[in-house]
């Protein structure tokens, strides 16, 4: 009876053995594959074994036989080992993802391959000292708002910053509004900027915002329709990103700027290849561009150095001004010095 049912669980086992334990580089002989299924109690003779490999062949697995001496391996998988690089590049990266998290996901993304191309993608795991968040929450965070959306449900949560607690001397959690509850009608989840972001319609302000995922807790979906399908009709993601520095809110306003010749991949990269970009001179070009006006925003354009400058309009050319009057005098430089 045992051994019915080991040969039942036959074709399985061989199934796994050439998941987990072959690859172009690792192929199996007839006889090592024998021994790999008699560790499971399974005896096979060498032309059945030649049999379930067809068997397997015609299911859709890429078995290719290597000749001199004999071997087996599996070519083809799910995913390459390049696309599996950059999943575990991108897991490693995120900072919306904690440290645990990180690898826990990371292991399942190494199941995929061969477990000599796992200890590869282990060799280029470096998770330990990046900035992650600390809310071990944000999976269950994602996978309610991502049901609310498909439910087209409001939420409600509660929103917090990291603080420091002086007398404790560490980092606790303040919340926004006293502690009451926010409730928004959830519509997208964008990553941006190393961050995931709930995109929502608030119907008490009548517009779009934008929320850290990781800052949300205690997320409950309510049995209230969500709201805002006319400001969602037209909506771009992408659009919206771009205006958004850090995803940090701010007035938007159609900003003009210009830049030398040499930043336009740069401006391609923040704003997009179809943005126009019209000549101004010898090595000059200018945009007008709807922005967040922000400190993000301004971080930006001084980061460019003296190769941007904001032409307008006049006010957001004047807050920049301030910003930087305000930045100058903390290190102790007034208008008085600088004149002299």
């Amino acid at each position: 009876m045992a051994k019915s049912q080991g040969q039942k669980r036959k074709l399985l086992y061989l199934m796994q053995i050439f998941l987990e334990q072959t690859d172009e580089w690792h192929p199996l002989t007839l006889h090592q594959l024998q021994e790999q299924l008699e560790s499971q109690g399974i005896r096979v003779e060498r032309k059945t074994l030649y049999d379930d490999i067809e068997e397997l062949r015609a299911f859709g697995m890429e078995i290719i036989r290597q000749p001199r001496p004999v071997a087996y391996y599996l070519a083809g998988r799910l995913f390459e080992m390049p696309e599996l690089r950059l999943l575990v590049d991108a897991v490693q990266s995120s900072r919306f993802i904690t440290d645990r998290k990180s690898r826990q996901l990371i292991g399942k993304v190494e199941s995929l391959a061969s477990r000599f191309q796992a200890q590869e993608l282990q060799r280029q795991v470096y998770v330990t000292g990046r900035i992650k968040t600390m809310n071990e929450s944000i999976y269950y965070n994602i996978d309610g708002l991502h049901d609310a959306i498909a439910r087209q449900k409001q939420v409600s949560f509660r929103y917090f910053e990291w603080v420091l607690d002086r007398e404790q001397g560490r980092l606790c959690r303040q919340y926004r509004r006293g502690g009451r509850r926010y409730r928004v009608s959830p519509w997208a989840l964008a990553w941006d900027d190393e961050n995931y972001y709930l995109v929502a319609y608030d119907s008490d302000a009548q517009k779009i915002k934008h929320y850290r995922v990781d800052k949300m807790a205690e997320i409950q979906a309510e049995e209230l329709s969500r709201q805002g399908l006319g400001h969602f009709r037209q909506f771009d993601m992408a659009q919206y990103s771009r205006r958004m520095f850090g995803m940090y809110g701010g007035e938007e306003v159609d900003v003009t700027l210009q830049f030398e010749d040499r930043l336009a991949g740069v401006v391609a990269d923040r704003f997009g290849r179809e943005t126009a970009m019209r000549p101004q001179g010898a090595g000059y070009f200018t945009i007008t561009v709807p922005v967040a006006v922000s400190p993000p925003f301004f971080a930006w354009v001084f980061g460019l150095g003296t190769g941007a400058q904001i032409l307008g309009p006049q006010p957001v050319v004047e807050r920049f001004r301030q910003h930087m009057e305000q930045i100058w005098a903390q290190y102790g430089y007034s208008d008085n010095r600088k004149e002299e």
